[in-house]
């Protein structure tokens, strides 16, 4: 299908917001501060780093590429270059579908709750103590009723399409996301407290370095771009020929690290600033409060304890929250719209309806069966699925792709880039590098 027959992103600002949102997520905003707490702080922060210039950033270059080459879904743009063997192509474009939507079955109903939490306060304000005690109150009725009202936002916005939906509500959200920070920053610093935690977010100790702890900034950095599920592969699709990938990849790069940065900021200071009035953020073997519990009883404990200003805090920080959760939900979501819209010839609007209540059911049946589906299905999706799925596309990139072919489709919108170092160590590099470094992050937990 070319491309003036599907949707476009009408501005490179519209695509970086729309990636980077995608990008920026619950892993970054709740998972990677934690991470960092618990080995080593800036120790871990400085190995990410490396880990996303090495590893996460060519892998997105070579997703961008292989979708904007494409101009379709991940089944119609594999099958483009996987010319000799089509059955691989719609295989494994369609486990990258299933991820996305496994991913977002169990992702939409931890929205729920960050909905939940951000909502509460305002129901407490204005006399409705027992709804603000149902909302975070674990349990299935309301575990399914918010999981419903955060997958309502997510269709809503991608029934839109790419450049009034998708590109429209990310350009409006990340910025507020990103103002939703600095106030939270700004005001976290002021109280007592938040030194010791930005100490220990800044002040590497090294003793915790070891073989886990690069695995384990290796796999935060990868799967922080949203990396392996199609997701980039689509969003590439939706870019114009002449854009400059490798630059604008960086770009997205830049500002996903920057958002998981300061919220090592806000994250890290705010639990110290919990310790100082009176709440419990270690365990009794010492180590750091599990980032389930960071989020859901400790963040929320510090905000109590700080009067009407806190419950003011706390709406905000579950504000920003939920839009990191939302402008990532669209983009798993658009993955498997883009595959029943292009392959199936369904309407999107109809499209984003099927699968929005198809992915609602699952959701569902999750929260019906928690103990027993939630970890196995985040397990399975984000553990076993996603790397996997990042070593077939540095295949694709590396040994199927005839190079010649892969350097006229980036020399559209790098017309020099042949005689760049770039090109000189990249193809090599996503050819040999990034899957040893991907099956690494797989086989670790293992070992």
């Amino acid at each position: 299908m070319a491309s003036s027959d599907r949707g476009q992103f009408s501005s490179r600002f519209g695509f970086i917001m729309a990636a980077a949102g995608s990008a920026v997520g619950l892993g970054n905003v709740w998972g990677f501060p934690t991470q960092t707490a618990s080995n080593g702080g800036a120790a871990f922060l400085l190995i990410y780093l490396l880990m996303m210039a090495l590893l996460a950033f060519p892998m997105l270059v070579a997703e961008l590429t292989i979708g904007r080459y494409g101009q379709s879904n991940p089944i119609g743009s594999l099958r483009k270059i996987w010319t000799n063997n089509r059955l691989l192509a719609v295989l494994f474009g369609t486990t990258a579908m299933l991820t996305a939507s496994m991913i977002l079955s169990f992702y939409a109903i931890l929205a729920g709750w960050l909905i939940g939490f951000g909502v509460s306060p305002i129901m407490k304000l204005i006399g409705l103590q027992s709804l603000s005690e149902w909302l975070i109150t674990f349990g299935t009725g309301r575990n399914v009723l918010l999981t419903v009202i955060f997958m309502l936002m997510t269709v809503f916005v991608v029934r839109r399409g790419v450049a009034d939906g998708i590109e429209k509500w990310s350009s409006r959200l990340m910025p507020v996301l990103f103002a939703l920070f600095l106030v939270l920053i700004i005001y976290i610093f002021t109280q007592h407290g938040a030194m010791d935690g930005l100490k220990m977010y800044l002040v590497p100790n090294w003793e915790h370095v070891n073989g886990g702890l690069v695995v384990n900034a290796m796999g935060q950095a990868f799967f922080s771009l949203s990396l392996g599920v199609g997701a980039m592969m689509v969003y590439g699709s939706y870019l114009s020929k002449d854009v400059n990938i490798p630059k604008t990849a960086g770009q997205v790069a830049i500002i996903d690290t920057g958002v998981a940065f300061f919220a090592g900021l806000l994250i890290l200071p705010a639990m110290f600033v919990a310790k100082a009035n009176g709440v419990q953020i270690f365990s009794e073997t010492g180590e750091l409060i599990s980032s389930g519990n960071l989020v859901f009883t400790v963040l929320p404990s510090l905000f109590d304890s700080m009067g009407l200003v806190g419950e003011i805090v706390g709406v905000a920080f579950f504000a920003l929250m939920v839009i990191a959760a939302l402008t990532s939900s669209i983009a798993m979501l658009e993955v498997p719209v883009s595959c029943l819209q292009e392959e199936m010839k369904i309407k999107r609007e109809k499209s984003a309806i099927i699968l929005g209540l198809v992915i609602l059911v699952f959701s569902v049946l999750i929260a019906a069966n928690f103990d027993t589906l939630f970890d196995w299905v985040a397990t399975a999706s984000t553990m076993y699925m996603q790397p996997l799925l990042g070593v077939v596309w540095a295949i694709v990139i590396g040994w199927v792709w005839s190079r010649n072919a892969l350097l006229k489709e980036i020399q559209q919108g790098y017309p020099e880039i042949e005689k760049t170092w770039f090109w000189r160590i990249w193809p090599i590099y996503v050819k040999v590098v990034c899957p040893i470094a991907i099956i690494m992050v797989f086989a670790y937990p293992f070992l």
